[in-house]
């Protein structure tokens, strides 16, 4: 029995792409890492071959800025202890959490265009993030020592 519906696989070139065709154009997907500043990342033709690397510098900026938002909302206390609404914190505990996943997602789509500009500044915006608002390096003794909670949200879990 045939499960495929006649569905096939794109046939892969000799530079690590694969084509579909979409009407009358070619889409070309990466399937292995690629170095360059031609990439599309997110969204269609962004950042493309517009202001030469300009454009692309732009988006690796963006891509850090996201990776370093998800460690801030991972590790912030945006949310006061003690509050009288219990329902009102767990609104906003919510919508935080919310925001920290479709924030990840959108990272992970990111790095998923396969530039390896993209992933390194991924993992750079995380790391940094995690340095400034996870690790002790800039925490007072007393909150390391504290069994209190550090954050609104718990830990992300795969």
């Amino acid at each position: 029995m045939n499960h495929d519906h006649g569905m096939a696989a794109p046939p892969l070139s000799m530079n690590g792409t694969a084509g579909m065709h979409y009407g009358k154009k070619m889409m070309m997907m990466h399937m292995t890492f690629f170095w360059g500043k031609d990439a599309e990342i997110l969204f269609s033709g962004w950042p493309g071959r517009r202001l030469g690397g300009g454009m692309y510098a732009l988006a690796l900026i963006f891509i850090f800025f996201l990776a370093f938002l998800v460690e801030w909302i991972s590790h912030s206390r945006l949310i006061k202890p003690g509050g009288a609404n219990k329902v009102w914190a767990g609104v906003v505990q919510s919508l935080l959490h919310a925001v920290r996943v479709g924030l990840a997602y959108l990272v992970m789509l990111a790095v998923m265009s396969f530039n390896g500009g993209v992933f390194l500044m991924a993992i750079a915006g995380h790391m940094l993030g995690f340095l400034l608002f996870g690790s002790r390096v800039f925490k007072r003794n007393m909150d390391i020592l504290s069994s209190e909670k550090t954050s609104d949200l718990p830990p992300m879990a795969c």
